[in-house]
């Protein structure tokens, strides 16, 4: 059941570090957030895409260790663990299940497709990460093994599509 929040008390745009944790106004959507936010992160992963492996894992890198400030101190302000307004998450969590995957528009849309179900559906162990890690890390941490759990079924995709 979704939780009801009351209207945000703080304006996201008096804050660079709220604007990035909306991600860019993308949390603001009234309904599903998430993939809105997830929507919103398409260019950025797919700009990001471009460089190498290397680079887009540092990326990745400096994204997560990003988030986990402007998450932590957006859910601080709001005095909210995790609302779900938040979608800097699902910026990092759909960029890692693209890790690797070729840069085409197939890709794109099922690194979408298993992400969402991924982060939504919260299998084992990402629902417990979700209730028992608070703060920063636990906004992101979650996102980060859905991710995970994402990437591991986009190349499952890809090779089952090979071999048939």
């Amino acid at each position: 059941m979704a939780k009801h929040y009351p209207p945000l008390p703080i304006s996201i745009w008096r804050h660079p570090a709220h604007i990035l944790a909306f991600g860019f106004g993308s949390g603001l959507s009234p309904k599903a957030p998430g993939t809105v936010g997830t929507l919103a992160a398409v260019p950025f992963v797919w700009l990001a895409m471009q460089y190498s492996l290397m680079p887009y894992l540092i990326i990745l890198l400096v994204a997560s260790l990003v988030g986990i400030y402007v998450c932590d101190k957006t859910a601080r302000d709001l005095r909210v663990h995790d609302h779900p307004g938040i979608v800097w998450d699902e910026f990092v969590g759909y960029g890692i299940t693209l890790i690797a995957a070729p840069d085409t528009s197939y890709a794109l849309l099922l690194a979408f497709f298993w992400f969402r179900l991924f982060d939504i559906a919260k299998p084992w162990p990402i629902r417990v990460l979700d209730a028992k890690v608070h703060g920063g890390w636990g906004i992101m941490l979650d996102d980060i093994v859905a991710g995970m759990f994402a990437w591991v079924a986009v190349q499952l995709s890809y090779l089952l599509w090979q071999l048939f």
